[in-house]
């Protein structure tokens, strides 16, 4: 990153930024994660320093280890996929983005993830243009 800032305006960033995010240590534990009220994805507190296993349905478990086996292995940097979730007080069908992104320091070590999701239901349906201030 070039430029510094503090910690709390990279507080209100992370918190500001339009989608969610959970960090993951090198030993798969959750380490941090934001907008812990408005989340997609709600967690407990109690996920903190536990495995990731804790946080996702037994169904995706073995996909999500998988992922983080080849980003640890230097296989893979990023996973990308996309679901149908109810939302909202209607509970209608949204369409959710779910991106892993290996976290690699300088020598590109495996540091951990960041699993990241935001609703891009309303993205879908831009078309044409619209300029600033429009």
């Amino acid at each position: 990153m070039i430029g510094k800032i503090s910690a709390d305006v990279l507080e209100a960033v992370l918190e500001t930024i339009p989608l969610e995010f959970s960090i993951v240590d090198a030993d798969d534990r959750v380490l941090a994660w934001n907008k812990h009220k408005t989340r997609i994805f709600k967690r407990p507190e109690g996920v903190i320093g536990r495995s990731v296993k804790d946080c996702h349905p037994k169904k995706s478990v073995d996909k999500v280890e998988a992922i983080l086996a080849e980003m640890k292995a230097g296989k893979r940097d990023r996973a990308r996929f996309w679901i149908d979730l109810p939302l909202g007080s209607g509970g209608e069908n949204q369409k959710v983005l779910i991106e892993y992104y290996a976290l690699r320091d300088e020598d590109g070590r495996y540091l951990g993830c960041l699993e990241c999701s935001q609703n891009i239901s309303d993205i879908r349906k831009l078309s044409g243009q619209k300029r600033l201030l429009d």
